[in-house]
């Protein structure tokens, strides 16, 4: 892309994969934050520009290892305010790689149950089903933080 090029919200949202309801749920949360043009009268058109973009592939990055909106806007202001330091980098990607190592085991368990399942199944039913662990947490709510 050409430095400095800018996007309407329609080029925008082809270009990052986003809908346009998306991107305006984004721009109301605060965690995009386009120029306005002077086109469009009372709804002046939203600019947006590669760092826009550069942007909410962060934010579809961080809601994919399990970050909820409301801390990923935390810390959007927290960069845009003070910036982030080393330490604090350190420590929002350890809490990444914890989570994604979390949801790899989880992920790894329901494997192991499915392939156990589909064989027990391929093979005529014989013997008492194989379950999923009684103890185990329901995994839509082990991956929500508390």
């Amino acid at each position: 892309m050409v430095k400095g090029y800018h996007m309407l919200i329609g080029e925008f949202a082809a270009r990052t994969g986003l809908s346009q309801d998306t991107i305006r749920f984004y721009v109301r949360k605060g965690l995009i934050a386009p120029e306005t043009g002077v086109k469009g009268g009372r709804n002046p058109y939203q600019i947006f520009s590669e760092r826009d973009a550069s942007t909410a592939r962060m934010i579809r990055f961080a809601q994919a290892v399990g970050l909820p909106l409301r801390e990923i806007a935390t810390i959007a202001a927290e960069l845009q305010r003070q910036g982030l330091t080393p330490a604090r980098e350190v420590e929002l990607m350890d809490e990444a790689l914890a989570r994604l190592e979390r949801k790899a085991a989880e992920l790894a368990e329901l494997t192991d149950y499915l392939r156990q399942k589909r064989d027990w199944v391929a093979r005529g039913k014989p013997g008492n089903e194989p379950r999923f662990l009684d103890d185990a947490p329901c995994l839509a709510t082990a991956a929500r933080p508390a």
